[in-house]
């Protein structure tokens, strides 16, 4: 039971600390929907989609009404694109996202996650159609998001893949450079991908899951920097102790919305992923708790044990709130979506290499990095075999969501708008890497992998 204090203090953390229910997320399986034509495929998924996901909307606005927690996103995630298609006669499947972006606007969500494929071992054909289709799909779409595995700690990192992501993102940057090179926020490249994150741009419905599920992403760094302010001074031990708590009272509030929001679409509930996703919003920030800590700026010496602190004792308290917490859970440093951070990559303190150094201890990755637009399609295939490579040796997920911005250079600010924010050009090393990167292969698994 929920006691009355649980609920004043709950009805605290969303009036005066930004507590959301970030997304709720209906993962939808198109294993069934497999046709040799094309056009019956399209058919197939758009009538399952708006289906299953005909009341998502309707039910996550009724829900934030009844409960009093606000429900930010309401939002689809597919079986990957280039799995569910595999078996269309096609040479393309920018006619699938177009079909997904429909179905998408038809059900009232703001973005639908699937146009994906996974390569980190090696690809089919319908891998390559589908990587080939992404620029494309991306600028010829607003909701749907794409995005491809092309490492894991078991099977090591299809090196190739990374080759042509650098490429996938130059091009997508170019077919929407009159938008700010928009196609390229809605397009993530994984290490060890997970199946059930509601979050985009990375969401896809894995192929172990059931037909459909609820998958529930809240958020909270505001309510963890107002609950910190009350342990200034504090030793670590007491520090973690309220982060831990914290987490355990945001999380509790996931699953009351996510078990309500799967009985009353009669679907299975999935998980909770407890993510300190920022906002632009003053008081939604990761930044903000770094300083809460201690720390002048988000970049300082003692910023990547902060964030380790942070991101692990997060996990913590969750996992006593719910059996099922899943997803990316930890805390997300996105730099356009979250003003301190902004503000300290404007000033200088805070690096993309730095950024890289923090992504060994935080739930995902580089997320949201704006750079010059005259970044080469190398360095950036470079930057993501880097990111691959701490997510493979250390057996966590990490990511990178770039943004080369046409005509942009280092100091100036690019504007996505919403609550993708906006970015100061961050600085490139100058030092090339495309004799590395041309290598192609694979990069093998580290020695530790090999369990059994």
């Amino acid at each position: 039971m929920i006691s009355k204090v649980e609920i004043q203090e709950t009805n605290a953390m969303i009036d005066q600390a930004n507590l959301d229910v970030r997304t709720i997320t209906m993962g939808i399986s198109l294993m069934d929907c497999a046709d040799s034509d094309i056009n019956r495929f399209n058919e197939k998924i758009y009538k399952k989609i708006t289906t299953y996901a005909k009341d998502l909307v309707k039910v996550g606005d009724e829900i934030a009404r009844q409960f009093g927690v606000p429900v930010v996103n309401k939002r689809i995630s597919v079986t990957p694109i280039a799995i569910a298609a595999a078996g269309c006669d096609t040479d393309s499947y920018v006619s699938v996202a177009k079909t997904l972006d429909r179905a998408a606007k038809d059900c009232g969500v703001n973005f639908i996650g699937g146009f994906s494929a996974l390569v980190h071992k090696g690809y089919t054909k319908a891998d390559k159609i589908l990587l080939d289709s992404i620029p494309q799909a991306l600028n010829e779409t607003e909701r749907v998001c794409s995005s491809v595995n092309v490492g894991t700690s078991r099977n090591g990192i299809n090196m190739d893949a990374v080759k042509r992501m650098g490429e996938i993102v130059k091009e997508t940057a170019e077919l929407t450079k009159d938008r700010e090179c928009i196609g390229c926020a809605k397009f993530v490249v994984f290490c060890n991908a997970v199946e059930d994150n509601p979050f985009m741009a990375g969401a896809f419905h894995g192929v172990g899951e059931a037909d459909c599920v609820i998958n529930v992403g809240v958020s909270g760094p505001g309510v963890v920097k107002k609950a910190l302010e009350s342990a200034r001074g504090a030793d670590f031990e007491t520090l973690c102790e309220v982060v831990k708590k914290t987490a355990f009272k945001i999380t509790r509030v996931g699953q009351l919305v996510a078990q309500e929001a799967a009985k009353r679409l009669g679907v299975p509930f999935g998980i909770i992923d407890l993510s300190l996703a920022p906002t632009p919003a003053v008081g939604d920030s990761i930044g903000e708790i770094f300083q809460e800590m201690g720390l002048e700026q988000p970049g300082a010496p003692g910023t990547t044990a902060a964030l380790a602190m942070l991101n692990d004792n997060v996990k913590k308290g969750g996992v006593m709130a719910s059996s099922y917490v899943g997803g990316l859970s930890g805390a997300f440093i996105p730099v356009s979506e979250d003003h301190a951070m902004i503000h300290a990559a404007e000033i200088g303190a805070l690096s993309l290499e730095k950024l890289e150094a923090m992504t060994c201890v935080c739930s995902v990755g580089l997320d949201m990095i704006a750079i010059p637009g005259d970044v080469s399609a190398a360095t950036i295939s470079g930057i993501i075999a880097d990111e691959a490579a701490i997510g493979m040796v250390n057996n966590k997920t990490t990511a990178a969501r770039l943004i080369p911005v046409i005509g942009k250079k280092v100091g100036e600010t690019v504007e996505f708008g919403g609550l993708l924010g906006h970015a100061p050009i961050m600085e490139v090393n100058k030092f090339k890497c495309e004799d590395f990167i041309k290598r192609g292969g694979r990069i093998p698994a580290p020695i530790h992998s090999f369990k059994n």
